[in-house]
C-alpha cells in the first residue's frame, strides 16, 4: 500500500485540521515578517534619518536571507528530514524577528533582518512539502491553498498593527510591527513539537517501521482502523527512467516553466506590496490613501484564496493558476489608466485579490510536480527563485517608480502576462494524482 492509499483510508480529518492550524500559525508569522518590509520602511527611514529608498535595504537584506535559506534548507530537508529543519528555522525566525524590534541602530537592524530572512526562507518550502505529504490526493490541493490563506491573515494583522501604531502616534511604528510579527513564531516553536516526521520521508530514508507508526497515528486521530501487520507501506513507484534531478529528463521543461512563474510573480508581488503601503500612506489618490485602505487591500486577499481553493479541485491546478495570472495582469493594467480614485481603488482591490489567488494556486501546484526525493529540493529552488525576485524588486524597480507609480504597475502587468506564457511550458496537471 502506498502512503497516499493509507492516508486516503483516514481522509482529511482532525489530524490534518490540527496540522493546518499549526502550520498556518507559522505561515501567518512568515507572512508578517515579509509584509512588514513595506509597512516598516517609512518609519525606519524617519527613525534613522534615511531616505525611503535607503530604508528599503531592510527588504533587500531580508529577501537575500530568504533566498539563501530557501536554497539551502530545502535540500537539507530532503537529506536530514522535514521536522528537524522546521523546528530549527521556526526557532530562528522567532529569535531574530523579535531581536529586530530592539535593534539600536540601522546597521544592526540590517543584520537581524538578514538572519530573520534566512529563517523564514528555510521555513516556507519545507512547510508546504511536509503538509502535502500528510494529505490524501483527493483533498491535497484545497488544503494547501487553505494553508496559503494564512498569508492573508498575517497581512491583515500587520496592516492593522501599522494602522493602530500610526493613529496612536507611536514614535517608531516599525518596532511595534516587528514585535507583533515575531509573536506567532514564538508560539509555533512549542506547537511544532507535536508534528511528527513525514512518513514519506521516513520511507525514503529506509525507516519503514517509523513510517507505519506515523501513518497509524494519523489514522487513529481520524477515527480509521490502523494498518494491519500484513500491509507493507511503499512510495508510489516512479515511472521508468524517472529523473534524479529537477532539471533532468521529463522534469526539465516543467521546472523551467514553473521557476519563471515563481520569479515573475514574486517580482510583481513584492514590487507592489513593498511600494504600495508607503505610497498609500503618504500620497495615494483622492480618498484612496492611508492605512485604513491598506487593511481593505489585505481583506481582499481572503476571497482570492477561497476561489483558488475551490478552483484547484474543481478546474485543476494549472487552469486556476493561469486564470489568476491573467486577472492579476489585467488589474495592474487597469491601474495604469488612473482615471479617477474609484478606478484606482477597484484595480488595487482586484490586484490584491488576484495576486494572492495566484500564490495559492502556485503553492498547491508546485510540490505535486516532484517525487518525494526531490520535493524539498523542488520547493526550495522555487522558493529561492521567488526570493531572488524579492531581492531585486526594491532596487531594480526603483527606476520604474521614479518615472511614475502607474508606469511601475504597468511593468508588473507585463511581467505577469509573461508569467502566463511561461506556464505553457508546464503541461502537467496534478489534480487527484498520488505523490511519488
Amino acid at each position: 500500500m502506498t502512503i497516499d492509499d493509507a492516508l486516503a483510508r483516514g481522509g482529511a480529518g482532525p489530524f490534518q485540521i490540527r496540522l493546518l492550524g499549526i502550520f498556518g500559525l507559522v505561515w501567518a508569522a512568515d507572512a508578517m515578517q515579509v509584509i512588514a518590509v513595506g509597512f516598516a520602511a517609512p518609519s525606519v527611514a524617519a527613525s534613522f534619518g534615511l531616505e525611503r529608498a535607503a530604508a528599503l535595504q531592510i527588504g533587500t537584506l531580508f529577501f537575500l536571507g530568504m533566498f539563501l535559506g530557501a536554497f539551502v534548507f530545502g535540500r537539507v530537508a530532503d537529506r536530514w528530514g522535514r521536522r528537524n529543519v522546521l523546528l530549527a528555522t521556526v526557532t530562528a525566525d522567532a529569535i531574530f524577528g523579535l531581536a529586530s524590534a530592539f535593534a539600536p541602530g540601522f546597521g544592526s537592524l540590517l543584520v537581524l533582518r538578514f538572519l530573520t530572512g534566512v529563517a523564514v526562507g528555510g521555513t516556507l518550502p519545507v512547510d508546504y512539502a511536509m503538509m502535502a505529504e500528510f494529505l490524501p490526493p483527493k483533498n491535497r490541493g484545497r488544503w494547501l491553498v487553505l494553508l496559503e490563506g494564512f498569508w492573508a491573515v498575517g497581512t491583515i494583522i500587520v496592516a492593522l498593527t501599522a494602522w493602530i501604531a500610526a493613529t496612536q502616534g507611536a514614535t517608531a511604528p516599525w518596532r511595534w510591527i516587528f514585535v507583533v510579527a515575531a509573536l506567532p513564531a514564538l508560539i509555533g516553536i512549542f506547537l511544532r513539537l507535536w508534528v511528527p516526521e513525514s512518513p514519506m520521508y521516513l520511507l525514503k530514508a529506509g525507516r519503514p517501521d517509523q513510517a507505519r507508526q506515523v501513518v497509524n497515528r494519523v489514522l487513529a486521530r481520524n477515527g480509521a482502523a490502523p494498518l494491519g501487520p500484513e500491509v507493507t507501506l511503499r512510495l508510489a513507484p516512479p515511472p521508468p527512467g524517472a529523473p534524479r534531478s529537477i532539471f533532468a529528463g521529463s522534469l526539465r521543461m516543467p521546472t523551467i516553466g514553473v521557476l519563471v512563474v515563481w520569479f515573475l510573480v514574486s517580482l510583481s508581488y513584492y514590487g507592489v506590496f513593498v511600494w504600495v503601503p508607503g505610497w498609500l500612506a503618504s500620497e495615494g489618490m483622492g480618498w484612496v490613501r492611508g492605512y485604513g485602505f491598506l487593511v481593505i487591500l489585505a481583506l481582499a486577499q481572503v476571497p482570492g484564496y477561497a476561489l483558488a481553493a475551490y478552483g484547484v479541485e474543481r478546474w485543476g491546478r494549472r487552469p486556476t493558476l493561469m486564470g489568476f495570472l491573467l486577472l492579476s495582469a489585467l488589474a495592474c493594467f487597469l491601474f495604469t489608466l488612473s482615471l479617477n480614485p474609484t478606478l484606482v481603488a477597484a484595480s488595487l482591490i482586484v490586484m490584491s485579490f488576484a495576486l494572492l489567488g495566484t500564490w495559492g494556486a502556485l503553492y498547491a501546484f508546485t510540490p505535486e510536480l516532484y517525487p518525494t526525493n526531490l520535493r524539498g529540493t523542488g520547493m526550495g529552488t522555487a522558493s529561492a527563485v521567488a526570493r531572488l525576485g524579492g531581492v531585486l524588486a526594491p532596487s531594480l524597480l526603483t527606476f520604474a517608480f521614479a518615472r511614475s507609480f502607474g508606469f511601475a504597475i504597468g511593468v508588473f502587468a507585463a511581467l505577469l502576462a509573461i508569467a502566463a506564457l511561461a506556464l505553457l511550458l508546464v503541461r502537467t496537471e496534478t489534480r487527484d494524482k498520488a505523490l511519488g
